[in-house]
């Protein structure tokens, strides 16, 4: 202790004998050993109470009763600067570590730096890049940011009940995002569920295990994948995972033959009555609902006859029937395909 208080005790006699203020210097040397104290990592409770035992160990015999007040305010001003040195040490400390944390996220979600290097920074935040982990997305009608009140009751939730494991909360273009270990899928449904609690998530997306240094950017760029289709696709599920929509990435793998087939199979529905988007969501609902007219009929909010008469006319304009089991799949394939694509709504 004693090397953060050197001049202390000279100070506070000469202020006893001159009743003198302390100087700028003196002041601006309490700083910098206030930072010294914070970069070498102790306490500052401890540090202010060896100030207080050294007050009281120091202080000049003979002080006048009228020169009390002066020694007292000069121990005042020299643990307030002391303290705010070390409070200013603190809040740089906090910034390098928030820059280098912001730096990894971005290095770690984009893939674009050395992976050994990775690797090795990666340990500072609580993650092991060797082994397998899982990607969730989190988005909302606002953005999501570090500081905000969702951002730290999640994390709280996550680390009371998983501190033991190896999970890096953050946020990235205003999406919230949790990196878990991939064997442990409690992690990220715990996740989905608090982050679902609040008025700011729309829908998480989580991706599949990915193994390796490059396996956190895979998973998470399929999780980014799979929150836009399920916006395409009109999913009413508010979590969505990767592995139950791997037949949409492999239907878009060609894009120019699945552009053909909604435009040469959908095509001709823009010259029904009100365009292509009615029959379209006909179709939709009848397919969804297990090829069953009435429940089409109650998703649709229409009468059987009216599902029934909608079919038919579909069934003129396109020359396929939707109740064909021969011409179902094509159909099928198709609408969604005009979701993926967006069509008519992107007619090009």
């Amino acid at each position: 202790m004693a090397e953060y208080l050197g001049g202390y005790a000279r100070m506070l006699a000469e202020v006893s004998r001159t009743g003198r203020r302390p100087t700028r210097t003196e002041l601006d040397e309490r700083r910098a050993l206030g930072e010294r104290a914070a970069e070498a990592g102790h306490s500052l409770r401890a540090l202010v109470r060896g100030h207080l035992t050294a007050t009281r160990t120091a202080w000049p015999d003979g002080t006048p009763a009228g020169s009390v007040s002066g020694v007292l305010a000069a121990v005042e001003q020299a643990v307030d600067a002391f303290a705010e040195g070390y409070e200013r040490a603190q809040r740089l400390a906090v910034r390098q570590e928030e820059a280098a944390r912001r730096e990894f996220v971005d290095d770690l979600l984009y893939g674009r730096s050395d992976l050994g290097r990775l690797a090795e920074r990666a340990e500072r935040f609580g993650l092991v890049l060797s082994h397998t982990h899982a990607v969730a997305v989190a988005e909302g009608p606002e953005a999501f940011a570090d500081t905000a009140p969702v951002t730290r009751r999640v994390e709280s939730v996550l680390i009371a009940r998983f501190s033991e494991r190896r999970i890096l909360l953050t946020t990235k273009n205003g999406k919230l995002i949790c990196v878990a270990p991939g064997d442990q899928e409690e992690v990220l449904a715990c996740f989905a569920e608090q982050v679902l609690t609040t008025q700011d998530c729309g829908r998480v997306a989580i991706g599949r295990p990915r193994q390796g240094p490059g396996g956190v950017v895979q998973s998470y760029e399929e999780a980014l994948s799979t929150l836009e289709l399920a916006e395409r696709l009109g999913l009413g599920e508010p979590v969505v995972r990767a592995a139950d929509l791997l037949v949409y990435p492999v239907l878009l793998r060609d894009r120019q033959a699945m552009t053909e087939l909604v435009l040469s199979v959908l095509g001709p529905l823009r010259d029904a009555r009100g365009g292509a988007e009615p029959p379209l969501r006909t179709l939709e609902a009848y397919f969804e609902s297990g090829c069953r007219a009435a429940e089409a009929a109650r998703r649709l909010s229409l009468s059987v006859r009216a599902l029934t008469y909608r079919l038919e006319r579909i069934r003129q304009l396109t020359g396929s029937d939707p109740a064909d089991p021969l011409h179902r799949y094509t159909l099928q394939t198709a609408v969604i395909g005009a979701r993926l694509l967006g069509w008519p709504a992107r007619e090009t």
